[in-house]
């Protein structure tokens, strides 16, 4: 990679799909707001198997295996460069293999903390703000942590890659940690902004990084108001649900590709074009990707947007 050399002092953050689309939701809001490029991409043959293919008005279409992208922003400060690595899904068998690899590519590029975002589930309102858990494989960034006033999650488990990933590399004497960012249980499989703009904004101060949130914060007011209504209405008629807080990570149930109609496909030819002119607009390409229901169907367009510099 020509820009290895270059890099100063980067931190890699990893992302997944999950609970609350929490990881997911900051890793791309990350990307959008930074402008940043594509770094490198892993092959998918490596580690995923094919498990179904989509039909498509009565035609079997050739199937897309997970793609796993890595994403690049050079810091004009010169305090840390970022690496947001995107993964579209984990793979079901050789997850450590796989988090070798990544921490493999990480030393190369002497990344010198490795982090993950993951949900925190537990009996919190929509309305309430979303609290930020650190759990660290250091003491420096456990200071870190600390310092920002994050609560330290205890006596509980990280599943998935989020978890394993981190032990990876502390096993290979990396440093970083995991910043999980508080949702509603009985919403756990709705996106869920506010924890993922909670996230955001711990990384950012602990980074010393300035991000827009102007976005994110709209889309959590808006996500807010609807949950808390529907909470309202379902407590009215059932009375109030709950369930002892959790610390997981589950994968969102697949969502059908949906007909779009002319002024739906207009809409977002408009917001690409906005997007290719200037990347920091392109989260709301993908807060209509996500309203329509089609951002797999465009995923791999949309990312193409990160694959020049800027």
């Amino acid at each position: 990679m020509e820009s290895e050399q270059q890099l100063n002092a980067p931190w890699l953050i990893a992302a997944w799909p999950g609970m609350g689309a929490v990881a997911i939701s900051a890793g791309y809001y990350l990307m959008a707001k930074l402008g940043m490029h594509l770094l490198a991409e892993f092959p998918a043959r490596e580690f995923f198997d094919l498990e179904r293919v989509d039909v498509k008005d009565g035609l079997i279409l050739t199937g897309a295996l997970p793609r796993s992208r890595l994403f690049l922003w050079q810091d004009p400060a010169r305090n840390h460069d970022l690496i947001v690595f995107i993964g579209e899904a984990q793979p079901s068998a050789k997850g450590a293999a796989f988090c070798a690899k990544l921490v493999g590519f990480a030393h190369k590029l002497r990344v010198q903390r490795v982090f993950t975002f993951a949900a925190m589930a537990s009996q919190m309102r929509p309305e309430h703000e979303s609290r930020v858990f650190g759990a660290a494989i250091d003491r420096d960034t456990l200071e870190d942590f600390k310092r920002l006033e994050l609560h330290m999650l205890e006596d509980a488990q990280i599943s998935g890659l989020n978890g394993v990933l981190l032990g990876v590399a502390a096993d290979s004497g990396m440093k970083g940690g995991c910043l999980l960012g508080e949702i509603p249980h009985v919403f756990s499989q709705f996106p869920f902004p506010k924890a993922s703009l909670a996230v955001l904004k711990a990384f950012g101060a602990m980074a010393a990084i300035s991000i827009d949130f102007k976005e994110l914060q709209s889309q959590s007011r808006q996500v807010e108001k609807g949950l808390e209504e529907f909470l309202h209405r379902l407590e009215n008629s059932v009375g109030t649900p709950g369930a002892p807080p959790v610390a997981a990570e589950e994968a969102e149930p697949e969502k059908p590709l949906l007909r779009l109609s002319g002024s739906d496909k207009q809409r977002l030819e408009e917001l690409f074009a906005k997007a290719r002119n200037d990347r920091s607009l392109s989260y709301e390409l993908k807060q209509e990707l996500d309203r329509l229901k089609v951002f797999q169907e465009y995923e791999d367009r949309f990312l193409d947007l990160f694959k020049q510099a800027g």
